[in-house]
């Protein structure tokens, strides 16, 4: 087999073969998309889970509390308070508050409720979008970050940084509620080509 013969079975096989490597590369490219995508919906259902949970307990006062019967003269505002356009690319924040019940209950980020974690007897949680602090400076980022607001154990405030890949978050008291549910919308991202919005309505159980 002489060189010109080796040569056209070079270029035979790269014909052959280019169509097998592309549609390879394109497979492995929408794989990692969808697995993108599958991390943002996983992360999405988390942070609206603790979203939802938070809303749930806004205003709760447990029976024995010394403070519940302060509750049923209160306005459900000094329970939950949305700040509009209050963050990243506009996102809206979220802070409530509630009583701890005489069982095991947990902040946003884990952490178990406890007199010591209370300020006026009532325990904080919130949720805001901020930039990302860790992103090098010029670099693309995906998204801000989900920050969530609670007390330590001096009941001080504290951010805790929950995910990034946040886009947009907003709270919407819904008209017919009065004042009783909200709509939550969030907005996920990877900062190229997925972008997905997720809907959510909870019912603050607690409030008059």
């Amino acid at each position: 087999m002489n060189l010109l013969e080796c040569l056209v079975g070079l270029a035979l096989s790269l014909v052959l073969i280019a169509p097998l490597i592309k549609n390879s590369g394109e497979f492995i490219a929408k794989q990692i998309q969808h697995e993108k995508s599958q991390s943002l919906t996983a992360e999405a259902d988390r942070a609206l889970e603790l979203i939802g949970r938070a809303i749930r307990m806004a205003g709760y006062q447990n029976a024995n509390s010394a403070i519940a019967s302060v509750r049923k003269n209160s306005s459900s505002n000094n329970y939950i308070q949305i700040q509009k356009n209050s963050g990243y690319r506009g996102s809206d924040s979220l802070m409530v508050k509630h009583g701890i019940s005489s069982g095991l209950d947990f902040d946003c980020i884990g952490n178990t409720l406890s007199k010591e974690r209370t300020k006026n007897n009532l325990a904080q949680q919130g949720f805001l979008v901020d930039r990302q602090a860790s992103a090098p400076k010029g670099a693309r980022v995906n998204g801000g970050s989900l920050v969530c607001r609670s007390l330590d154990r001096h009941g001080r405030l504290q951010n805790t940084t929950l995910m990034n890949g946040i886009h947009y978050l907003s709270f919407e008291v819904l008209p017919t509620s009065a004042g009783k549910a909200f709509r939550v919308i969030l907005e996920m991202t990877d900062g190229a080509s997925i972008h997905q919005k997720f809907e959510r309505t909870f019912t603050a159980r607690n409030l008059l």
